[in-house]
């Protein structure tokens, strides 16, 4: 076999065996971290809260317990909804006063 068509038939293996993107694969990229939320977590035990919002998931709240668990809470709790209002009107309230 000529040397030339031997190169070509390897350079054409070569390309068919390698990966184009090294992007995550779509079912990845759109899979939401929330799949279930909970509705009560003592409050005591919440060592940090994450917030989500990605485009094609509904807004998620990540808590991460004093013993390392991570639980989603669902958004809609009071005391969250409580907390979130608060958190906003504290930012509004530094915002407005001059420095």
């Amino acid at each position: 076999m000529d040397l030339r068509v031997m190169a070509v038939m390897a350079l054409l293996t070569l390309a068919m065996y390698t990966q184009i993107s090294h992007a995550k694969p779509i079912s990845l990229v759109e899979r939401c971290w929330c799949r279930s939320t909970v509705n009560t977590v003592p409050q005591r035990s919440i060592r940090e809260l994450k917030f989500l919002h990605t485009p094609n998931c509904p807004f998620q709240v990540i808590a991460k317990l004093k013993n390392n668990k991570e639980v989603c809470i669902n958004p809609e709790t009071k005391w969250l909804q409580q907390y979130l209002k608060n958190a906003l009107n504290k930012i509004k309230k530094n915002r407005k006063q001059p420095n």
